[in-house]
């Protein structure tokens, strides 16, 4: 447990050398990265994956679910850890903390990688422009309602949990192990709750002058080298959002798409996910 932005974060470490801090998404924890872990470590980096605000076993505070105070976070967990800057790995909802760290907090990120997530502009305009993307992320609109979608989390110890990752995910996964451990922490008192606050904070702010000074701030480009990942299988973001993303980075950029394999590409084929991310991270000059 470490402490960061007046509260505290469950992290989970392996190896020494640079600092690599792995973000998740939903409805996962920290444990997403498993097989990541112990490939980076071997790789010569430390490796780190934090359970994000309102998930696992850091703390559930009431407030502070959107991307900026979820940045903060971030950023005050590499500094908790004694690093002064990191590598930061965001998948899905983690994904969106990792564009917005490498802007709000520049000093602090060493490179960034995407996963399943596009720049939040990008995303932004898919959701204006593309019919297909607005289908997609109906689920979003789902959560919007008070009370109900809570309930609806951990109700059948869990179930929705597991249609959600067979849906957004390749044939065949989860397996029944991994689906249980999702299913099992989405129960833990208060994550149900918490987990849906930022996709309520998404829709709601968008009019609000927060959400606005969040899109403002979002202008200004990334400068450090950039991986995007992103499978090839429909999900809740399509890869065609994804695309583009490269016009809000100034820095060497390399997109890539993962065959066979949905929204949780790490998870879902971690030998490909890691040999593409290991690659990037021993290659001292990146390309665009």
């Amino acid at each position: 447990m470490v402490a960061a932005n007046g509260a505290r974060f469950h992290v989970t470490t392996a190896g020494d050398g640079p600092l690599v801090l792995f973000l998740h998404g939903f409805p996962e924890f920290w444990w997403a990265w498993r097989h990541q872990l112990p490939a980076v470590a071997g790789a010569g980096y430390r490796a780190a994956a934090m359970d994000l605000r309102g998930y696992g076993a850091s703390d559930k505070p009431p407030r502070g679910y959107d991307p900026t105070t979820l940045a903060a976070d971030v950023a005050g967990v590499i500094r908790s850890l004694g690093d002064r800057d990191a590598v930061v790995v965001g998948h899905g909802w983690g994904g969106l903390v990792a564009w917005t760290v490498a802007v709000a907090h520049p000093g602090q990120v060493r490179r960034v990688v995407a996963v399943s997530m596009p720049h939040p502009r990008r995303l932004r305009l898919a959701h204006l422009t593309d019919p297909r993307q607005v289908a997609a992320s109906r689920h979003i609109m789902a959560f919007q309602r008070p009370v109900l979608p809570e309930r609806s989390l951990v109700a059948d110890d869990g179930a929705l949990v597991g249609r959600i990752l067979r849906a957004w995910s390749r044939p065949g996964w989860p397996d029944a192990e991994t689906e249980q451990r999702y299913r099992q922490v989405v129960q833990i008192p208060g994550v149900a709750h918490c987990s849906l606050e930022s996709y309520r904070w998404a829709v709601r702010s968008i009019p609000r002058p927060d959400g606005l000074r969040y899109a403002r701030r979002m202008r200004s480009p990334v400068t450090v080298p950039t991986l995007h990942l992103h499978g090839s299988l429909p999900g809740p973001v399509l890869a065609s959002s994804a695309q583009g993303s490269s016009r809000y980075v100034d820095a060497p950029y390399r997109w890539r798409v993962l065959p066979g394999v949905g929204h949780f590409p790490h998870e879902e084929d971690p030998e490909t996910f890691n040999a593409e991310l290991i690659g990037w991270l021993d290659d001292p000059e990146p390309d665009r």
